[in-house]
């Protein structure tokens, strides 16, 4: 559980960031470098009615960068849109969404805050605005899909609302994220 003065000065550390839909060639090209820490690893177990998975420690702890393979930039879509958070003219982070109608899911193909700026409630604001489209577009739910190493990534997500929803053990099969695990994890809207 966090605390409400650490929710407050989350608050107050975010309040200092703008947000807005990317509007220059500037915001919607910036590329933060993915990466993170993590002492755990969150195990795929099956059991007889499906599966679920468990925190396991790792030792030593693992750090990962992920491998430049950002797509060239794609057509312009009615249903893609990025939010950015900026510190003056800095894009110290990001969201990338894209609307599915068929489905009524809004997809989160990208979230990212830079190193400097993380543990400040960025993410969660950032990850607001894109639940706000997502409202606005006529969602049922929102949809991301996470590595089964990135434990901080997880417990965020978990404490904004979203559940496991399914998993995928070949999603990364011949990258440089071979053995890990697809986590499928969504957060229906009211």
């Amino acid at each position: 559980m966090i605390s409400s003065d650490r929710r407050a000065a989350e608050r107050e550390a975010a309040e200092a960031i703008t947000y807005r839909v990317a509007e220059s060639e500037r915001d919607k090209s910036a590329v933060i470098k993915g990466e993170f820490s993590s002492d755990t690893v969150f195990e795929v177990v099956g059991s007889e009615g499906g599966f679920t998975i468990r925190p396991a420690r790792l030792d030593p702890p693992v750090h990962k960068v992920f491998p430049d393979d950002e797509p060239e930039a794609d057509e312009a879509s009615e249903g893609k849109r990025r939010f950015v958070a900026l510190d003056g003219e800095l894009v110290c982070g990001y969201v990338d969404t894209e609307y599915e109608p068929w489905n009524r899911r809004l997809t989160i193909a990208d979230i990212e805050v830079a190193g400097p700026y993380r543990g400040r409630g960025i993410g969660r604001t950032l990850m607001s605005h894109a639940i706000g489209w997502a409202r606005e577009c006529g969602a049922g739910h929102v949809w991301l899909e996470v590595t089964n190493i990135n434990a901080p990534a997880i417990r965020a997500y978990r404490r904004m609302g979203f559940t496991l929803c399914g998993l995928d053990t070949s999603l990364y099969s011949g990258t440089e994220s071979e053995g890990e695990t697809a986590l499928y994890m969504s957060r229906f809207l009211d």
